[in-house]
């Protein structure tokens, strides 16, 4: 579907200046007749605050596994074309920032992805089926780990890729112990209430810069200083096997890595099958599939009795 047949309920980069609007979209739908699977002082702290920590979610046992998978990828540069990702500048030379779309690339991330107790929970909070919008590997290596500036994902996927509303969200799961020096991901509690729409207009293929480094996209200052002041800066550490939920249009970022420490998450987006992408509202040509997912047939599938996680090979 064109997006010109779908209203714009959240223009960015159309103007000189930024503007804070109101959204439009509940935080977490729920699903009639279904009670969430996790306790619903979590859920409530996921609509006061955009995100929230889910600790122990996965063994170490699956956690190993994944780790090995991970690091075969980045070994590997993926196994698709442009999904590897590597660091900027001289001191980040030659290390892998990211791999795209594991799911695709891998039987364990694939089972990773349809696990339910990631997807039944999205299903819940978004109040639909559910599909992968996005997915990858973020790898934050010691010492050269580079930051990620702060941004909200909604305004990239509405304006760059054509999610119409906010009915998607993130989880990211820990392969590896977090600690507060090694560049966690930060939030702004409340932040997801508002949209702040960013300036300047998009450049054709940004997308090969802004896997690097983000200039379009990120909010004024002003606006972060604000944003800040009402809610204040969260910077979970979760251990390994933990997952961070957080809703599409939460401000966050992180810092640079300059400790010994090594960190590794896995990334999944799921998106409301009533969203599926139409064409960028910002009206460039639409980012690459391994990005952005909109050649998906059907939902991800209802696992009644998960199958054994895999723990190598694809």
């Amino acid at each position: 579907m064109s997006s010109e047949l779908i209203q714009d309920l959240y223009p960015s980069r159309q103007r000189e200046e930024p503007d804070w609007l109101e959204r439009r979209d509940p935080v977490v739908h729920g699903l009639p007749g279904k009670a969430p699977s996790i306790d619903q002082a979590v859920i409530d702290a996921f609509v006061r605050d955009g995100f929230a920590v889910l600790e122990d979610v996965f063994s170490a046992k699956e956690v190993n596994g994944l780790v090995a998978e991970a690091k075969s990828l980045r070994q590997q540069s993926g196994l698709l074309p442009e999904t590897c990702i590597s660091e900027r500048g001289e001191t980040g030379a030659g290390a892998v920032r990211s791999v795209f779309a594991p799911h695709q690339q891998s039987k364990v991330f694939a089972r990773l992805a349809a696990d339910d107790r990631l997807s039944g929970l999205a299903r819940f909070i978004l109040g639909d089926d559910v599909y992968i919008h996005q997915s990858r590997i973020n790898y934050k290596p010691a010492f050269r780990g580079k930051d990620f500036y702060w941004h909200s994902d909604f305004e990239t996927w509405h304006t760059e890729d054509g999610m119409p509303r906010m009915r998607a969200l993130s989880m990211s799961i820990m392969l590896t112990d977090n600690h507060p020096q090694s560049g966690p991901t930060m939030f702004m509690p409340g932040s997801h209430t508002s949209f702040v729409t960013c300036v300047g207009e998009t450049p054709e293929d940004h997308y090969r810069q802004s896997l690097k480094k983000q200039d379009f996209g990120i909010p004024d200052t002003d606006s972060l200083s604000k944003l800040a002041k009402q809610g204040g800066i969260a910077a979970p550490a979760p251990k390994a096997g933990s997952v961070v939920i957080f809703d599409c249009n939460t401000m966050h970022g992180s810092n640079s890595n300059i400790t010994p420490f090594e960190r590794i998450n896995a990334f999944l987006v799921f998106n409301a099958w009533s969203n599926r992408l139409v064409n960028p509202f910002g009206r460039t040509r639409p980012r690459p599939e391994f990005i952005a997912h909109r050649q998906v047939k059907s939902p991800l599938a209802r696992l009644s009795v998960p199958p054994p996680f895999p723990l190598g090979g694809r």
